[in-house]
């Protein structure tokens, strides 16, 4: 159904390099790695709004230059890295504040405290939510390990997202392998690690839609049908993103089932209260995980999650009730506030 008002709208997404001059993407807005992308120009589309698109990899002056020549009503802000660095999106956000447009998602403040893992964890913490113990070792730093933090561990990357850097190496059970995690992650990454406690217990995905009034959409669960009993269940870059690897182990992202209404309305109040002490704004997702005595612990918030049709986002949404479009449309409507 279309918009009862039209925009024109302003559709900001990465480039895999520099692009092109003339600004043509409709050959890769056809291939698997642009569906997100590809999504939404066509639900705003079918919205009736005039949408216009930019592709940006380092050069801000690109977006300067289109608000000028084409001034948008709103942003739809798609950016996840600036000049190959996911921690530039913050700054992305703030160059569309300056500019005073309207845009979607989260402002700079959000993303700042969501990308920062660590950070995020003493913040929740000091608003007694529980979250996993844990330390953060920055290059150049001593790598020892903390007496509080009792093994088996898990070592991700500081300030990455879609577990970009997490393979079977980060669960360790010891400090020769503890140490190697954390340096590979220097070396290799060239950033701090995270040395969080492993939790046991079911892995949730919870998907949150508004800026005040807050919207909880159905849970999510990822299940692995096939790793063994006793064995660390966790999802690495490849559980996430490689058909083969998941099918072998039995990975599967589904609609949580027997959670029950009393916990599921704490994992919502708990959930909102992490997305607000966070910052995120317009929409977002917490990942998290419910331990076998019942206990909710968050792992991480993840502001401006992907809005693929078929990702956890849209698919909790469409269980909700809200078409793909009107997902879209409620989100491009949240960043007029």
């Amino acid at each position: 159904m279309p918009a009862r008002r039209k925009h024109k709208v302003l559709v900001l997404f990465d480039s895999a390099g520099t692009p092109p001059d003339d600004q043509d993407f409709s050959r890769e807005l056809k291939t698997d790695d642009w569906a997100t992308e590809a999504h939404v120009i066509d639900a705003l589309t079918k919205l009736g709004h005039e949408v216009r698109t930019i592709g940006v990899y380092e050069d801000p002056g690109l977006i300067i230059s289109e608000v000028k020549a084409h001034p948008p009503d709103v942003v739809f802000n798609l950016a996840e890295h600036f000049n190959a660095r996911s921690a530039y999106d913050r700054n992305v956000a703030g160059l569309l504040e300056m500019l005073d447009l309207p845009y979607t998602g989260s402002g700079p403040t959000g993303l700042t405290l969501c990308k920062h893992k660590g950070m995020a964890k003493e913040i929740l913490a000091y608003h007694h939510i529980r979250v996993p113990d844990s330390a953060v070792f920055p290059p150049g730093g001593a790598i020892r390990r903390p007496k509080r933090l009792a093994f088996p561990l898990f070592i991700k990357p500081v300030a990455e997202e879609a577990s970009y850097g997490i393979a079977q190496d980060s669960f360790v059970e010891n400090d020769q392998a503890f140490e190697e995690r954390v340096r590979f992650i220097h070396e290799r990454m060239n950033q701090a690690a995270l040395a969080e406690e492993y939790i046991e217990g079911r892995e949730l995905y919870v998907s949150i839609l508004g800026n005040e009034r807050l919207n909880v959409f159905p849970l999510r669960e990822v299940i692995f049908a096939e790793v063994p009993e006793g064995q660390p269940r966790f999802s690495t870059f490849k559980a996430k993103w490689d058909d083969a690897y998941r099918k072998k182990w039995g990975i599967q992202n589904i609609f949580a089932e027997g959670v029950g209404s009393e916990m599921n309305e704490r994992i919502a109040d708990i959930c909102k209260k992490a997305y607000r002490v966070l910052r995120v704004r317009g929409y977002g997702r917490i990942d998290l995980r419910v331990t076998p005595a019942g206990e909710i612990v968050i792992l991480e918030a993840n502001p401006n999650p992907n809005l693929e049709r078929e990702d956890e986002f849209a698919q909790s949404a469409m269980k909700a009730g809200l078409s793909y479009e009107a997902l879209i449309q409620r989100i491009l409507r949240l960043a007029f506030q």
